[in-house]
């Protein structure tokens, strides 16, 4: 097991406590904490696996599924408490459930879809975003998780577009 692959782990196992401490209250703390925390470890895994040469298929299965459980979590407390909308949840695990389908029909066909630039910025956009609503500072979090629901559509058409030769 890499450094890189139980520092994406360690997020894993934070996701849990951040959702107990976002269900107390979408405005908590800790949970705030807890969720710039599992955030941050994104950033680190990905340098360590590039730094140390720690690359591994577990890791390039971990660590977009993570980002995702740790994303879920969020909107779906944060849509609990009404403060992001239910159609705007929809739309991210519509684009996150298609995308990871197509990632899967791109590996049984022998293609390798790497991250792209736009599911990265989308990536970006979403955990800023969510941590400012989660801190309640108004109207950046909302207008950042405007630009999130922007960049998921369109970082989603790009996939779709990259993939037509496989489901086609």
């Amino acid at each position: 097991m890499t450094v890189a692959n139980l520092i994406t782990l360690l997020r894993l196992g934070l996701v849990p406590f951040f959702v107990y401490f976002l269900e107390v209250s979408p405005t908590h703390r800790v949970a705030l904490a807890l969720f710039i925390v599992a955030s941050l470890t994104d950033w680190v895994d990905g340098y360590v696996a590039r730094r140390f040469n720690q690359r591994t298929n577990l890791g390039a299965l971990l660590d977009p599924l993570v980002d995702k459980v740790l994303v879920t979590a969020a909107i779906v407390g944060l849509a609990r408490h009404g403060v992001v909308s239910a159609w705007a949840v929809t739309l991210v695990l519509t684009r996150e459930f298609l995308i990871t389908g197509l990632r899967t029909a791109a590996i049984n066909a022998g293609v390798v879809l790497a991250a792209s630039w736009t599911g990265k910025v989308k990536t970006t956009l979403q955990m800023v975003a969510i941590a400012l609503l989660i801190a309640g500072v108004q109207p950046w979090g909302d207008w950042l998780w405007w630009a999130a629901i922007v960049m998921t559509a369109y970082s989603g058409l790009e996939y779709i577009w990259q993939t037509r030769r496989i489901w086609v």
